[in-house]
Formats: C-alpha cells, structure tokens, sequence
C-alpha cells in the first residue's frame, strides 16, 4: 500500500526538564558558581541554575544543533552568562576550567521523540534516523538494512533487553529494506504472539530503543564522560546524573561507586536514586521512569 509522502515538521523544539527542584536542590548552587550542564536540551535546567543564585554562570553542552538554538533563545536574556559548545559531552574539554557542579540528564529529549522527522519514534511515519548530532554519517536505517541477523539481535538483546530478540531479527532480514519508522515498528508487531503485541508497551519499544543507543553511542559516551567529569569538579562540587532506563543507571551506579572506593575521588550522596513525584508524573509522564544520583568531588589529592 503507498503511504502520503512525509512532511518535515516545524514545531519548535520543546523539552520538559525533569526532576528539576530536586536537581537544583542537589547541585547546591552558590553565587559567582560555574556549572557546567552536559545535556543543556531546551535550557530549562540551565534556565534554573542561573536563577537560584546571583552572578551564576552555566557551560551549556548539547549533541542536538536545534537543541542549543533553542537554548539560545530561551535564555537570551542571561546576558552573556551562558557559554555554549555543541558536541558530544565525552570530547569536550574544559581546559584547566573547573566547575562547582555538573548536570548530564541523558537520553532521548522531548523535542526529539515529539519531532517526527528525527525519526527517534515509531508514532509518526518518518526517516529511520534517531541521530542526535544529525551532521554523523551513521542513522538507524543503515543498521536496520545493512546489519547481519546475528549482530541485529545482539544489538536488541543488550541494549533493549528484548527477550525475542533473535525472533524480531529474523522478521527483520526477511522484510527488508525499510524506509520509515512506521514500517520497522509493524514489521516487529507481526512476528511476536497475540499477548505480546497488545501487552502495556508496543513489542517495537525496546528495539527502537537499543537502535537509538547504538547509534549515538549514548552508552560508551556515557562511560567516557563519567570517567572524566569528576576531575572537572571543585571540592566540594556535585556531579548530578539523571537517566531513563536500567542500563544507564547501572552504569551511573557503578560508576559512582568505583570513584568512590577504589580512588577516593567522590563521595556518593544518593545509595539509592531520587524519582519523580506523584505530581510530577501526573503531569508529565515520561518522568515515570527517571533517576536522579548525586557525588560530591573530595578533595584534591596529590595524585589529582
């Protein structure tokens, strides 16, 4: 059956922080302080950061050109308080700079998931994209066409946590090519049980989910940067994560820990992760499934 021809979408780019009282709550912001938020999305974080404390000034980071636009105008009355840099978060650099808090709040934004045409969500029929940086060669339809049955459900297995993973690979190898988001999330639907398909998420969630990670390498970047980042900070400086899913949680966890006792570089201040509020749900659902955890830089050691 022919499908209409895609439309690019031009509603703004919008993102709903979450969490956000018991982030600046966290951070613990001082006046004259210089923080530095990895994931600057639409600025709503950055935007309170700058407000809870005079003289504040915020190193904003996002991978998402339309994102740091976005921020741009939002918070372009700071005058001058806000440094922008785009890229990826793992390769920026400070040089020398130190910071009295860092903010990351990972994952896939509103904008991106609300924004048919970055092909991030199987709602809309759009491009098979999901890049974040969209100047990457890499997009989610080369893997889907290009990528062996065994390497696809590998790729669904340890980054969605799909059980029928090697189910919805091999549905995949015989269907394709495909072109658009829509095509992909059917095709998975067909090849899984009746109670699966109609369960409490669509059977095509997790696997647009894996293909999302791999394909901006949201998992190793996220390694990457938490390796670095703490020596970023002051004494006394707070690291601030928020992830969406297990695996970025572990991760964070881990990471945290390790920090903690193999080297004595942070001090965990969450042993378990701050979630959002009833209220807070209610009205914006995708809430539901945040975390927040807090580290504190120690001080400076000899070998710092």
């Amino acid at each position: 059956m022919e499908t209409e021809p895609l439309q690019a979408n031009t509603t703004p780019f919008f993102h709903v922080s979450v969490l956000s009282q018991e982030l600046i709550e966290g951070l613990a912001i001082c006046p004259g302080g210089h923080y530095l938020d990895a994931t600057v999305g639409g600025g709503g974080h950055t935007e309170l950061i700058l407000a809870a404390a005079p003289d504040v000034e915020v190193t904003a980071i996002d991978r998402d050109a339309n994102a740091i636009a976005a921020a741009k105008t939002r918070l372009a009355s700071y005058n001058g308080r806000v440094n922008f840099w785009q890229g990826n978060f793992a390769e920026y650099q400070p040089n020398d700079r130190v910071f009295d808090g860092i903010i990351a709040d990972l994952g896939v934004s509103s904008a991106q998931l609300d924004l048919p045409e970055r092909g991030f969500s199987f709602r809309h029929a759009a491009q098979l994209d999901m890049r974040m940086d969209q100047s990457q060669s890499l997009t989610a339809k080369d893997i889907i066409n290009n990528w062996g049955e065994v390497r696809l459900a590998d790729v669904f297995y340890k980054y969605g946590e799909e059980r029928l993973s090697r189910r919805m690979a091999r549905r995949i190898v015989e269907k394709r090519p495909f072109q658009t988001t829509t095509e992909l999330a059917n095709a998975i639907a067909s090849c899984v049980p009746p109670k699966y398909r109609y369960g409490r998420i669509h059977p095509a969630t997790r696997v647009f989910q894996a293909l999302r990670i791999v394909v901006n390498q949201e998992l190793e970047s996220l390694e990457s940067f938490l390796d670095i980042a703490p020596h970023w900070l002051k004494p006394g400086g707070r690291l601030g994560i928020i992830s969406f899913h297990s695996l970025e949680d572990r991760i964070v966890k881990h990471k945290f820990r390790e920090l903690s006792t193999n080297c004595s570089l942070l001090r965990v201040l969450t042993k378990k992760p701050t979630v959002a509020q009833a209220e807070e749900i209610q009205h914006n659902p995708r809430a539901r499934s945040a975390k927040l955890r807090f580290a504190e830089r120690r001080e400076l050691s000899t070998q710092d």
